[in-house]
Parts: structure tokens; C-alpha cells; sequence
């Protein structure tokens, strides 16, 4: 019987079976037809496992070398620890200790979504502050669009999960399923809509107009005294099918110009306090992590989420705008949060 150098997985897999049964490593070697000792120095190596790992000293760092990591932090925010480290010339520091150092004065954290704003931008926000401070906020019609998924927004999924137990399947449609397009607007304690645009129609200067009549118009606006259209003030963000020239006339043309129609800073949604009530409608339809199998499932969510907003809430945004208006006076322009 001729020894070979090594063992096939096939022939381990068999020993170890073997072994199971209760046979021995000689009855083990015949039923295999390998060399006694083979099978003696694959068992044997087999029991005495993985060699225990020897922990190595870890680097200490010194309090003048921590003060540096922690103006690094200060200064490189979400940066990674290596390369916070590197950026004070601290080497040799694994990741393991490097996070544990950090976690002491600084926590990860995601970027915040938001415009970015330039001097100029800060100019316009803090002229448009100034131009309406003294407005009736409680006059002003404050409109516009949100889209909702039928997946829900990433990262909303999250929740406890009990020991032991596998977190759902969250089901992923291509593309997200597309979405429906919602309008609305709020002023006192009122919410007006929402309005759902059609599927498919992309919103242009000519087709928002449209969208604007057919909804707004004939089913809120019409109805409203002559004084209540005197005295209102319709607020559109920037967006180009909104602030056109076309989409200006048109407005003009049903009575909604000059003084009444609120001019906009750019890149400003947290003036905007509809914004708020979007951030209620949403977590409210996809709370425990819903999903929508059709959009118009998800938009008869939308209809009943805005439904239970009361016009408590809505007052409350409403009567925000003068709080506002002096934060962005007091940041210069900056951006003031949601």
C-alpha cells in the first residue's frame, strides 16, 4: 500500500464521517487504503484546532497627540478615522483603537441634505426676510410638490428587531416603482388639496398652468370670497415651470400679481413651511416600513394621511414665518433647519 502525500476532500470528509460511526484510524486507513500514519497525523492535527491568537500591545497616543486628532475631527467632518489620523502624522494605530478614541468626541453621522448656499444666495434670503417681516403670514397660501414612491424613502426601514429574529424583506421595485406627484398648499389652518398630477405628465410652464386651473382654480380658489382673494398671497418656489414668464402671465391674468404673488429666495425649502407638513404626510405612510404595491394605493395613503393633519399642525407652521424670518436675519442669510 503506497503512501501518498496528501489527503483529497473527498478522503477527509470520509474520516471525519468514519470517525463519527466510532472506528478507529487503523480501520479508517484499511477501508480507505492509505498509510496508517496519514490518517493519524490528519486527526491528530485536526484536534489540537487553531493556534490561539497573540494579542499585541496596542499604540497608546499621548494627550498632545489626542488634542490633534480632535481638532482634525473638528476640522475634517465625515472623514474616516484613518484619515484623520493621517492628517496628524499618527501611524501604527489600528482601526479598532482609532474608532474607539473618536467615539469619545465625535459620532458618525450622515451628511446633512440640503442646498448649498453662496453669498449671493445669503444676500437674496436676508433682502427677502427684510421685505416681508412685517407680513400677515396668515394670508399667505404657502404651495408645492412632493413625490412619493411606492418603495418609500432609503433608510426609513429601520426599527427594532427582537434577538433571534431576522429583520423583514424589504421589496425592491426597478427604478423605485416610479411615483406619483403630489400638489398642495396651507394657509392658517388650512390645507388645500392635496392634488394629484396626472401619471405621466411632465410639469412644463403650459401644463402646470393647466394643473393649476383644473384643480386649484375650479376646485378651491372660485369658492373663496371676493375679500379672501383680495387679501391673498400666493407663494411658488423657483422652479423654472413655476417662476417662467409664461406660468407669471397666466397667474397675472387670474388676478394673482405684483404684491400678491410672493417673490422667492433661491435654494430655500427650509422657509417653506409646507415642507414640514410633506416630512409628517411621509413618515406617516411608510411608518413600520409600509411599501405600495400601486401607485394609486400609495396615493390613497397620501389622501388619508392628509386627512388626520389637523388644523393645528398646519397653524403651527403657519405661524412659524415670523420666527423664520428672524433666524435668517440673525444667520445672515444662512440656512436655519426645518
Amino acid at each position: 500500500m503506497g503512501q501518498k502525500k496528501d489527503l483529497t476532500s473527498s478522503e477527509k470528509s470520509k474520516i471525519v464521517r468514519y470517525l463519527a460511526e466510532g472506528c478507529s484510524s487503523l480501520k479508517i486507513a484499511k477501508l480507505l487504503k492509505r498509510d496508517h500514519r496519514t490518517i493519524k497525523r490528519f486527526i491528530q492535527n485536526s484536534q489540537q484546532g487553531r493556534k490561539k491568537r497573540v494579542e499585541k500591545p496596542r499604540r497608546k497616543i499621548t494627550a498632545h497627540e489626542l488634542r490633534k486628532v480632535k481638532r482634525a475631527a473638528a476640522k475634517m467632518p465625515l472623514a474616516t478615522s484613518l484619515a484623520i489620523f493621517q492628517s496628524c502624522n499618527i501611524t501604527g494605530v489600528p482601526k479598532s483603537t482609532r474608532c474607539a478614541i473618536l467615539r469619545d468626541m465625535a459620532k458618525v453621522r450622515k451628511a446633512e441634505r440640503r442646498p448649498p448656499l453662496n453669498k449671493t444666495h445669503k444676500l437674496k434670503r436676508q433682502d427677502w426676510a427684510k421685505k416681508y417681516l412685517k407680513t400677515d403670514f396668515s394670508k399667505v397660501l404657502w404651495t408645492d410638490e412632493m413625490r412619493v414612491s411606492l418603495d418609500g424613502p432609503d433608510g426609513w426601514a429601520r426599527g427594532w428587531t427582537g434577538k433571534g429574529q431576522r429583520a423583514p424583506v424589504r421589496l425592491r421595485c426597478q427604478q423605485d416603482g416610479g411615483g406619483v406627484l403630489v400638489w398642495a398648499g396651507i394657509i392658517k389652518d388650512e390645507l388645500v388639496g392635496p392634488f394629484r398630477v396626472e401619471d405621466g405628465v411632465k410639469l412644463n410652464s403650459q401644463s402646470y398652468c393647466q394643473f393649476l386651473e383644473d384643480t386649484f382654480f375650479k376646485q378651491w380658489y372660485r369658492k373663496k370670497s371676493v375679500s379672501f382673494k383680495k387679501n391673498m398671497i400666493f407663494m411658488q418656489d423657483n422652479a423654472p415651470s413655476l417662476a417662467s414668464k409664461y406660468s407669471t402671465a397666466w397667474l397675472a391674468r387670474k388676478g394673482i400679481k405684483e404684491e400678491k404673488l410672493m417673490t422667492w429666495p433661491p435654494c430655500s425649502p427650509d422657509l417653506n413651511p409646507i415642507e414640514n407638513l410633506w416630512s409628517i404626510i411621509k413618515c406617516e405612510i411608510y411608518k413600520e416600513g409600509k411599501q405600495y404595491t400601486s401607485l394609486n394605493s400609495v396615493w390613497e395613503a397620501v389622501v388619508a394621511a392628509a386627512r388626520n393633519v389637523d388644523g393645528e399642525p398646519i397653524k403651527t407652521l403657519t405661524e412659524s414665518m415670523d420666527g423664520r424670518l428672524l433666524s435668517v436675519l440673525a444667520k445672515k442669510g444662512g440656512y436655519i433647519g426645518r
